[in-house]
């Protein structure tokens, strides 16, 4: 599966306002002009990635009558919507997810709600699966809450869809895999070009686990085969200055409960060439551990280079604390 490189248009829902009230145009049980409604909305939009938008439903504003007259000697506007529906009670959107491939896959899907002028008001990541192959699931999902005054959410689009095998997907946080080892990724800090993703590793087993050195790292295109012409450096690699990023390997030992972290670190910058992007790195922790595929979607531009740390204790809960030594 490959994620979007485009936003699609906003699902939208018209109002058809007329003299004796509000009717939404496409609805499945008919659109009740009752004030505060909240109808269904079959839309058609296409798959990205094998995730669609199959309904919406948005409460329906009140009409009343203002102003200079019209049909019937009044003319109709939409009131705005309560301050509860502003904060998104009621906005819903039911999408699918179809996994057309040999094997089960874990879905992220980035859904935008947007306003009447396209504006994003509210995004929602959610986590899909695993999905088998050749089956479809149906989900729901809402907006976050608004503050009060906010324009009405009155659209949602799939903007982002990233798919990873079942078994290489990275463990909730509620979730400890059979290998013991939870490994995750941050969404990463971005200034003047250069770019670090932080890599953390939880020991969620029973026992204690033991790391030296540096994670091991494959780049993955779209349909998660290798990318080539990217050297992998440890440390810096004169990259830029970045604290622990150069600091030499050192055994790090983790009892239950307790993290290591490291890091990757690029530049985007262009020149001449083609650019890479890499939605997927396959980790593994260490020689023997099970491969982890995360989606840092590395923009490695022309540069050809990409750096990763060691290893090293993270900050841990208070009263835990990880054992290092040279």
């Amino acid at each position: 599966m490959r994620r979007t490189a485009a936003l699609l248009p906003a699902v939208t829902v018209a109002l058809l306002l007329t003299a004796c009230g509000a009717e939404r145009a496409g609805t499945q049980d008919g659109g009740s002009g009752a004030s505060g409604s909240a109808p269904r909305t079959a839309v058609s939009q296409p798959a990205v990635d094998g995730v669609r938008i199959t309904s919406v439903t948005i409460p329906s504003p009140s009409p009343s009558p203002s102003g200079s007259p019209g049909a019937g000697g009044g003319m109709v506007r939409a009131e705005p919507l309560p301050t509860a529906l502003q904060a998104g009670s009621g906005v819903s959107a039911d999408y699918e997810v179809a996994n057309s491939t040999a094997a089960a896959l874990t879905y992220t899907v980035l859904f935008v709600f947007t306003s009447d002028d396209g504006g994003a008001m509210s995004n929602r990541k959610v986590t899909v699966g695993p999905v088998g192959p050749g089956r479809t699931v149906r989900e729901t999902v809402r907006p976050e809450p608004l503050p009060p005054g906010a324009p009405s959410v009155t659209g949602v689009k799939v903007a982002e869809v990233t798919s990873v095998p079942a078994i290489e997907a990275p463990a909730e946080a509620d979730a400890c895999p059979p290998s013991g080892i939870r490994v995750t990724a941050d969404d990463g800090d971005a200034a003047m070009g250069l770019r670090v993703v932080g890599l953390f590793l939880e020991n969620c087993g029973d026992r204690d686990y033991t790391l030296k050195g540096y994670p091991r790292l494959t780049l993955l295109d779209d349909d998660h085969q290798p990318v080539d012409g990217v050297t992998i450096v440890h440390g810096g690699g004169g990259i830029a200055t970045v604290t622990a990023f150069d600091d030499p390997p050192r055994t790090v030992t983790l009892a239950p409960g307790e993290r290591a972290r490291s890091g990757l670190m690029w530049r985007n910058t262009t020149g001449s060439g083609t650019a890479v992007g890499v939605p997927y790195v396959r980790v593994l922790a260490r020689p023997d551990a099970a491969p982890v595929m995360i989606t840092p979607h590395l923009d490695l531009g022309t540069t050809g280079k990409l750096a990763v740390s060691a290893w090293r204790a993270a900050a841990q809960p208070q009263g835990i604390r990880a054992t290092a030594s040279p």
